[in-house]
Order: structure tokens, then C-alpha cells, then sequence
């Protein structure tokens, strides 16, 4: 009787999906295969497709499963769910629970990181160590704030699961964070302030020279400007005297004590490079006189300092500068750009780098040279992609002079210590051979690895609209180097979106995603012969396609109960 049973159940059940199967809250036991899809498709693929909150600590955003490459495959799940379950206990068991199954999920791993990437550069924040801020010579307490970052591994695996469950859209996807404590309390900058900081800004310090014929006074102001405050691993705020700040803040008055030196310095003409000699001076050394001047700071007024007068060497001489052994051209990269925005900030942003110069064993960093990129700093509103979606921040184009130079340390045979490709193939810049800078976020950095110097030579060539920036290294030639480029393989096809248009959607065609692998051969300069190899492999996601549509329109005013016009509202 029982095997009876067992068969006219394995019969009755034939090809459907087994009863009591649910799929991330949705019942589809009992039905055929078809009808199980039609009802995944209605009631759990528009919750895997919908926007779902995403929170990271006390940053609350939006994901867009469509454009993380994240889908539900109806299909998968119902072949993963339809196979009728043959041992007798099983089938007995069903008749009193549900069977859960989970669902089959797509996914591009690209598109997910740029999407999580997108949401670390909300989340991430360097921790602000306890110390102490200047306005003038007001100075003023910093907090201390704990720093953090997205865990971005866990955040992945969290959005991944959190869309495979089906859940609310509405429901935030909590993401893991990381938290990176700070080293110096607020009561260590408190002792700072009492006892050196508030004596150093009380009065004037005068220095004079030794035979007394001469005296400059240090007002408040320029001790206040050269201050510096160090966060220790001891958990101590270290005071010092910024030698250079001072000599900045007293640049004229120290100069009756002699005159400045000059440092060597790079001209290029013609093509080529010389070296523009140094000029020693004499007076007050920066140095020495910081020194003394951190001695007599935290001392009652009057206080004074004795300068000892003497030659003053330029930091960089003409000897030195003629032994890095910069003396010709290493190599050099030009790109374009049409949008005149971008073309404004690669111009300030080239301004700043011309005349950098990495000597040997140095690592040179983009972010770090150029320091905050903003519109203090000359920087304007221009595009970037952000998110996979096109959109308009203060600094936008940057990542254009990081291509180039990024092709001027590659042509150079430079050490490429970190560049990150852009998420998105961008057709005007040589596939695999491209980087992406984001202030505080992603940098460009490259070491000198050569025995000689590296002279950075910048120039931006205005056009009719946009224009040209060349990156040009001159030092001592190493290598003659060959890129090759291999094949664009697993080609995959953009994702179609709609958005609604409140002002600042900005409609993309769409490009299509893939890899490809650059590869960048090192050759004798003699005899050609190749020495070594290095491969670059990029993966690029499939870039969105974005529609802009127009909102939807306003509801009509609905007629007087009467029929006719409703009164109109009073008015002033």
C-alpha cells in the first residue's frame, strides 16, 4: 500500500515544480515549470530589479541592481526548482513544510565593484586625529573623529544576498565598515594648547644678529603661520616650527640680514633641457632659527633669540642638479579633449605639476603633488562618471592628465605603483593603458626605480573648443619600450535604464564591456633585444545605457461640484 502511494504521488506530481516550494517568499510549489516562471517573473523579479537603500554607517544612498550587473534568472531558478525529490521520507516530509529554494542570481562582478566603489567614495573618511587649528591667531581645538571604509568584499557579499532573499526594496542593506581609530585624544591637544600654543601666540619674538647691528621682530601672525602639529603612534601632539613657513611669513624682513639663495632649477629649450645654475646666499639659516624659536615659545614676554649670520646653500646647487643626470628626453604623451570645461581644469591641474621633479628612488603622487582640487584652487564644475552614470563635479577631466601621464610612465619603463583603470571604457583614451583619479579616494603613483632624475615638462595646448595636454619626462633613457595590445574578449552588453528627467539626468548611449590585456616590452637601447615583459589586464563593465523621460504629468484639477469653475483662491 505504501509503495502504491508512493508511485500515484510520483505520478500525480509528474513534471510540475514540488509542492510547498517557495522561492525567496514566493509559493510555486504544485505548478508546471511555465507557471512558475510567469509567477517569479510578477512577484520576485520587479523586487530584485528595483532601486534598494543601501546604509554604511551613517551614510544612506541608493544601489541600482540593474546597473551592478545583479538580475534574477527566472529560467535557472526554475530548473534549480522542478526536479521532484525521490526518496519516500522527502516526499512524506513535504506534505507538512515548505521546501526552500534559492534563487539563481546573475551577476558582472565589474559592474557590482564600481557600483560598491561608488558608494566607499560616500563611506570612506581618513581618521581625524585630536589637534589644533589656526584662524589667524585664534587657535581652537580639533576633535578627533574615528576613521572608516567600506568593507568592500562584505559590502558586495551583503548586496548580493541581500537581493536574493526578495526582500522590501525599502528595507536597507546594511554594508559593513571598517573602523580605523584615531591615535591622538582630545585631551593631549588640550595640554598642546595650554602650554605651548597659547604662551607662543602672546607676544612678538625678536631676533637679532650677533654683533646686535641688526633686529627683526617675528609678529604673532607668522608664528602663528608656521606652527606645525604631529600626530605620534605614542598618542602625543608634537609641536614644531615649519622652517619654510617661516622663511614664507618673513621672506622680506629676514632678507636685512643678507640675501636669499636660489636653488638650481630645469629650463627646457629647444627640445632639450639645461640645468639653470644655484645661487648661494647669506643671513638667517631657517632651520637653526625654527630651532631656537621652539625653545624660547613657551616663555613669558619679552623673549629674543640670537641669529648667527652666515652663507645660506641652496637646497638644490648647481652640482647636484647636474649629477642626476637629466639631460634628455625619456618619453612623452599627448591626448585631446573637446569638452572646455575639462580642458580648464587640465590646464590648472598641468600648471601645477610642471617643473615636478622625482629623483631617484622617489615615488611621485598625483594627489598628494597637487594637494586639494577645488574651486579655491581654480578647479570648475565638468563631467564624470560616477556610478556608471554620467554627472557633473568640481574637477572633473583630471582623469585625462593622469592618462597621460600614466603613458609617459609607461613609455619611460618607470615602476607603476598604482593606477586604477577607469570602470568604463572611454574611447579616447588607448584601451588598457588608461587611470582615473579621485581626490582622497584613487590616486596615480609611480617611482622613479632609475639612478637618475625625472624632470616633469607639462604643457596645454588651447583649442576651439577643449584643446591638448602633453606630459613629457626628461632624465637619463633607459629602455625603448613597445605596447602591445591584445584582442577585446567577453565582450558584455550595457544594461537599458530609464530616468526620470528632474534637471540633471544626462542621457549615455551606452558602451559595451570587456577585457583586454596591454602588454609593455622592455628593448635594449642598442641592440633592440627584447629584456623583459609586463602585462597590464583590464576589465571594463558594460556602461548603461540611460534614457531620460519626461515626469509624469500633473493630475487635473477636478471640477466644481456644481459643474462649473472652481472659485478661485484669495489673494492679497
Amino acid at each position: 500500500m505504501l509503495g502504491a502511494a508512493y508511485g500515484v504521488d510520483l505520478l500525480v506530481a509528474g513534471g510540475d515544480v514540488p509542492r510547498h516550494t517557495v522561492v525567496a517568499g514566493v509559493e510555486i510549489g504544485g505548478l508546471s515549470p511555465a507557471a512558475a516562471a510567469d509567477v517569479l517573473e510578477r512577484d520576485l523579479a520587479p523586487r530584485v530589479a528595483a532601486d534598494h537603500v543601501v546604509v554604511a554607517d551613517d551614510v544612506r544612498t541608493t544601489l541600482s541592481p540593474a546597473a551592478a550587473g545583479i538580475a534574477l534568472d527566472v529560467d535557472a531558478t526554475v530548473d534549480a526548482a522542478d526536479d521532484q525529490p525521490l526518496a519516500p521520507w522527502t516526499r512524506l516530509v513535504s506534505l507538512f513544510s515548505d521546501r526552500e529554494v534559492a534563487p539563481v542570481m546573475t551577476g558582472e562582478d565589474t559592474s557590482l565593484a564600481a557600483q560598491v566603489d561608488t558608494i566607499a567614495t560616500q563611506v570612506d573618511r581618513a581618521p581625524v586625529e585630536a589637534g589644533i587649528t589656526l584662524e589667524g591667531t585664534t587657535p581652537s581645538l580639533v576633535e578627533p573623529v574615528d576613521g572608516r571604509t567600506l568593507d568592500r568584499e562584505g559590502a558586495a557579499t551583503a548586496i548580493t544576498e541581500a537581493l536574493a532573499t526578495g526582500g522590501d526594496p525599502s528595507t536597507p542593506i546594511e554594508l559593513p565598515v571598517d573602523v580605523d581609530p584615531v591615535r591622538v585624544h582630545a585631551e593631549e591637544a588640550q595640554r598642546v594648547l595650554d602650554e605651548t600654543v597659547t604662551p607662543a601666540l602672546a607676544a612678538p619674538v625678536t631676533v637679532t644678529s650677533q654683533d646686535g647691528a641688526t633686529s627683526v621682530e617675528i609678529p604673532v601672525e607668522a608664528i602663528a603661520a608656521s606652527l606645525t602639529f604631529t600626530p605620534q603612534d605614542s598618542g602625543e601632539l608634537a609641536v614644531a616650527v615649519d622652517p619654510a613657513a617661516l622663511q614664507t611669513a618673513m621672506a622680506e624682513e629676514f632678507s636685512a640680514f643678507g640675501t636669499p639663495a636660489e636653488d638650481a632649477r630645469f629650463e627646457v629649450v629647444g627640445g632639450g633641457v639645461r640645468v639653470v645654475p644655484s645661487v648661494d646666499g647669506t643671513g638667517v639659516d631657517p632651520a637653526a632659527l625654527a630651532g631656537q624659536l621652539l625653545e624660547v615659545l613657551p616663555d613669558a614676554a619679552p623673549r629674543t633669540v640670537t641669529a648667527e649670520l652666515g652663507p645660506v646653500p641652496a637646497e638644490l646647487t648647481t652640482e647636484e642638479a647636474e649629477a642626476l643626470g637629466i639631460r634628455e628626453q625619456v618619453s612623452s604623451f599627448t591626448t585631446t579633449t573637446t569638452n572646455n570645461a575639462s580642458g580648464t581644469n587640465i590646464r590648472v591641474v598641468a600648471e601645477e605639476v610642471d617643473g615636478a621633479l622625482v629623483l631617484p628612488g622617489e615615488t611621485f603622487s598625483l594627489n598628494t603633488y597637487t594637494g586639494p582640487r577645488g574651486t579655491a584652487q581654480g578647479y570648475v564644475p565638468a563631467n564624470v562618471i560616477s556610478g556608471g552614470e554620467l554627472s557633473t563635479a568640481v574637477g572633473g577631466g583630471i582623469s585625462q592628465f593622469a592618462t597621460t601621464m600614466f603613458n609617459a610612465v609607461f613609455f619611460a619603463g618607470l615602476e607603476d605603483v598604482y593606477h586604477k583603470p577607469h570602470s568604463f571604457y572611454i574611447s579616447r583614451y588607448p584601451a588598457g593603458r588608461e587611470a582615473t583619479v579621485y581626490e582622497g579616494q584613487i590616486d596615480l603613483q609611480w617611482r622613479n626605480d632609475t639612478d637618475t632624475g625625472i624632470y616633469v615638462d607639462t604643457q596645454w595646448t588651447p583649442g576651439a573648443s577643449g584643446g591638448s595636454i602633453t606630459v613629457t619626462f626628461y632624465g637619463t633613457k633607459r629602455y625603448e619600450i613597445q605596447a602591445i595590445e591584445g584582442p577585446r574578449t567577453n565582450y558584455r552588453a550595457p544594461a537599458v535604464q530609464e530616468r526620470v528627467d528632474d534637471g540633471d539626468c544626462i542621457p549615455q548611449s551606452g558602451v559595451q564591456g570587456f577585457d583586454v590585456t596591454v602588454t609593455r616590452v622592455f628593448r635594449d637601447l642598442q641592440s633592440g633585444a627584447e629584456i623583459r615583459r609586463e602585462t597590464f589586464e583590464t576589465t571594463y563593465a558594460a556602461e548603461a545605457v540611460i534614457r531620460c523621460v519626461a515626469p509624469p504629468a500633473a493630475e487635473p484639477v477636478p471640477p466644481a461640484p456644481d459643474g462649473g469653475t472652481p472659485p478661485a483662491e484669495p489673494t492679497a
